[in-house]
């Protein structure tokens, strides 16, 4: 944290809080935009990895339960699945049961890249988390749930 902040009354401070968040996440972004340009993972952005982390975990998945897992609008989620379609990461097909059900799945392209993808998450959990305890990593977890609920 900067001298600015560290000379701010405490109040004050709190003031900040949204804005520290949005600060993590766009400092978050940065690292991860860094390490998929040198690891040549072309076309992947940050907002894939929540896709690719339901795939890798989950594996072949209704657009509906993909969208649940990972917490965003159908929409927005068609959006960035068809960006990887068109990297060639996933594909999409209909159901047999149900053809109005569009499942998405993992390319050989996509699969062949998981090692790195979970190398660099790992990265990015190692720099954000550094010195900071279970215990801090925690409490920290149950705030942000509780602001989350919040909003």
């Amino acid at each position: 944290m900067s001298n600015y902040y560290q000379g701010m009354k405490a109040d004050m401070k709190s003031e900040l809080i949204i804005r520290q968040i949005g600060q993590v996440r766009d400092k978050a972004n940065a690292f991860l935009i860094k390490e998929l340009k040198r690891r040549h993972m072309k076309g992947i952005a940050p907002t894939h990895g929540d896709i690719l982390w339901a795939l890798y975990t989950y594996g072949e998945l209704p657009m509906n339960k993909l969208a649940q897992i990972i917490g965003r609008d159908k929409s927005t989620v068609t959006a960035l699945v068809n960006k990887l379609i068109n990297f060639k990461y996933v594909e999409k097909r209909t159901d047999p049961a149900d053809s109005r059900i569009s499942n998405i799945f993992l390319t050989e392209k996509g699969r062949a890249m998981k090692q790195d993808f979970w190398e660099v998450s790992e990265a990015l959990r190692a720099k954000a988390y550094q010195g900071l305890s279970k215990e801090q990593m925690a409490t920290l977890m149950e705030l942000l749930n509780k602001i989350q609920e919040n909003l």
